[in-house]
């Protein structure tokens, strides 16, 4: 039986505490340029006046630095679940300040008139089903030939087609091993031939998903995001 690991909440503190304000982190939000988080309003505050990362000093962006902001659901749901009662008391605090801004109005006995929605936390804790891939952010994909390829396979030449439907939206955690996946089954490729997918020339490895390659090839791009996919040049697969 594995033994049970104990940790002090002093050792995890400085992977969920925010820098700037030093409580734990609200609405997590990471600078993709340099990977170094933060709560939103605290960065957002922050990048009004400086347009460096608080953290490195790394310039973000010289006239939109909130374009390089995006938030980490993963990371703040890990604090939640981390801390006691943090997502709770913070619920509860966004409420009474809704309430004070007139911005919720409580529901009285036999009044049928729709009450407005005031925006709730975003976590795993009041969406059972958050952890499904259907509830992720999107990417939108555009999935290309990268040239035409011939390969000798059991004495029949093979071509390398397009795909019939090209584009493509789909999770931020979809693997390259599950588009691989995929052009196997719509192209009828056989399993034994090896296919590589590249953006930017760049072969990707299997386990590198979807939200890895956007950050660090094709951030600040218009979407969608191109992958290329090809046969795997080898000479025993014989292409021309």
């Amino acid at each position: 039986m594995d033994e049970e690991i104990k940790l002090c909440i002093q050792e995890i503190n400085p992977h969920v505490v925010c820098s700037l304000c030093g409580g734990y982190f609200i609405d997590a939000t990471t600078i993709t340029e340099c990977l170094h988080t933060f709560c939103k309003s605290c960065i957002v505050k922050y990048l009004m006046n400086c347009k460096h990362c608080p953290q490195c000093q790394l310039k973000v962006h010289e006239t939109h630095p909130l374009f390089l902001l995006r938030p980490d659901r993963t990371l703040q749901d890990i604090v939640y679940k981390l801390i006691p009662n943090l997502f709770e008391n913070e619920e509860l605090r966004r409420e009474e300040f809704n309430k004070s801004r007139g911005m919720a109005i409580d529901k009285k006995p036999g009044n049928k008139t729709e009450e407005p929605v005031v925006p709730r936390l975003s976590s795993i804790i009041n969406n059972p089903d958050g952890h499904l891939y259907k509830n992720d952010e999107q990417i939108c994909l555009c999935l290309e030939k990268y040239r035409s390829q011939r390969v000798l396979y059991h004495g029949k030449v093979l071509s390398l087609r397009s795909l019939d439907r090209k584009f493509l939206r789909c999770s931020i955690r979809v693997l390259v091993s599950h588009l691989k996946a995929m052009l196997y089954k719509k192209l009828a490729i056989p399993i034994d031939l090896q296919i590589e997918v590249m953006c930017d020339r760049e072969i990707l490895a299997d386990e590198v998903s979807m939200k890895q390659i956007f950050l660090l090839n094709w951030f600040g791009k218009e979407t969608p995001m191109v992958l290329f996919y090809r046969f795997h040049e080898t000479p025993e697969n014989g292409i021309t």
